[in-house]
């Protein structure tokens, strides 16, 4: 009968604790907070880009993904080859992993220094990517593709450029 006691204590002691621990650990925690971008401002930047594409008479493929490298939006203008679907998707996502325009990979491969960025996984060093930044936070990425790699930077930019006005 003694055991039993010093058992049933040693258990009301455990279970003690761990409601404790998962108390003090869930009211010690706060949520993050973070800004995305939404389907809206995916088709903004989308539209912006497709403007400046058509005013050049480019045929493009422009991609939109949200922080995790999601497609979001996508939208290829007549004729566009459609390899550049991939691209578009893989250079969005490049600028986004890496927070900073794809031209600074492929900067760094042409500069002769930095050939291991060909090995990374699922990297695309063109240029075409720019991230989307938002209070100090990169939100998503968009990526073009179809015409050549300044063309494609172009088209980026007027998306950002899009999305920010």
């Amino acid at each position: 009968m003694k055991m039993n006691n010093v058992r049933a204590t040693w258990g009301g002691i455990g279970v003690a604790v761990l409601a404790a621990v998962l108390v003090a650990g869930t009211a010690s925690g706060e949520l993050l907070a973070k800004k995305s971008l939404s389907l809206e401002d995916a088709r903004k930047a989308a539209a912006g880009a497709v403007a400046e594409a058509k005013k050049n008479s480019w045929k493009m493929a422009i991609a939109v993904v949200d922080d995790g490298g999601h497609l979001i939006y996508f939208e290829r203008i007549d004729d566009t080859q459609i390899g550049s679907i991939d691209v578009s998707i893989g250079k969005a996502r490049t600028a986004l992993a890496f927070k900073r325009p794809t031209k600074t990979l492929e900067d760094a491969i042409n500069a002769g220094g930095n050939t291991a960025i060909l090995s990374f996984p699922n990297v695309l060093p063109r240029e075409g990517g720019i991230p989307f930044v938002v209070d100090g936070k990169v939100v998503g990425a968009i990526g073009v593709s179809g015409g050549k790699s300044s063309e494609d930077a172009q088209v980026a930019k007027a998306g950002i450029d899009a999305l920010t006005k």
